[in-house]
C-alpha cells in the first residue's frame, strides 16, 4: 500500500531571546536535531528565519508530519504557530533536504521580512503558496551557485 504524501507550511514567531550569538546557536541546534530526526521518518523540507519569524515547508507521510508539527507547535522557541497550508502533493519539491536553511542574513530572509510587514502577520493575508515558492527559489539557486550550501544542506 502506497502512502500519500502531505505538505505542511506554517509560520511562527521566533521566542528565542538573547545575543545573536545565543540566536545562531539556538537554530544551529534546531537544523541538527531537525535533519536527524527528519532523515529518520522520512520528512524533507526547509525552514526560513528572519529573527523575528519562522517559515517551514514539511513534506511527507501524513502521520510523520503530525508527529513532527507537534514538536515544533510544543517547542518554546515558536510561538503563535500558524498553518497556512496542510495538503495532499503528488511529488516531494524538497527531496534533496531533510532540512533545508535559509537564514537571516539572506535576500530570501529580506523578501520573508517584507511579506510580514506588508500583511502584519495577519493568517488571512499570508499565502502558503507564496512562502513554499520563496522557499523552493532559493534554496534551489543557492544550490546552483554554490553559495551557503553548508548553511542549507
Amino acid at each position: 500500500m502506497t502512502q500519500n504524501l502531505y505538505r505542511l507550511i506554517y509560520l511562527s514567531r521566533n521566542t528565542i531571546l538573547g545575543s545573536n550569538e545565543n540566536v545562531h546557536q539556538e537554530i544551529e541546534q534546531i537544523l541538527a536535531i531537525s535533519r536527524q530526526r527528519n532523515a529518520a521518518s522520512g520528512i524533507t523540507g526547509a525552514l526560513m528565519f528572519n529573527r523575528e519569524c519562522f517559515a517551514q515547508v514539511l513534506e511527507g507521510v501524513h502521520d510523520q508530519i503530525q508527529e513532527t508539527f507537534e514538536r515544533i507547535q510544543c517547542d518554546p522557541r515558536h510561538g503563535d504557530v500558524v498553518v497556512l497550508d496542510f495538503e495532499p502533493v503528488d511529488t516531494r519539491r524538497f527531496s534533496r533536504w531533510s532540512m533545508g536553511y535559509i537564514g537571516y542574513d539572506t535576500l530570501a530572509s529580506k523578501e520573508f521580512t517584507q511579506i510580514q510587514l506588508a500583511t502584519g502577520f495577519d493568517v488571512k493575508q499570508l499565502s502558503g503558496e507564496r512562502i513554499y515558492d520563496l522557499l523552493h527559489v532559493h534554496l534551489y539557486a543557492a544550490e546552483k551557485t554554490g553559495s551557503d550550501l553548508e548553511k542549507i544542506a
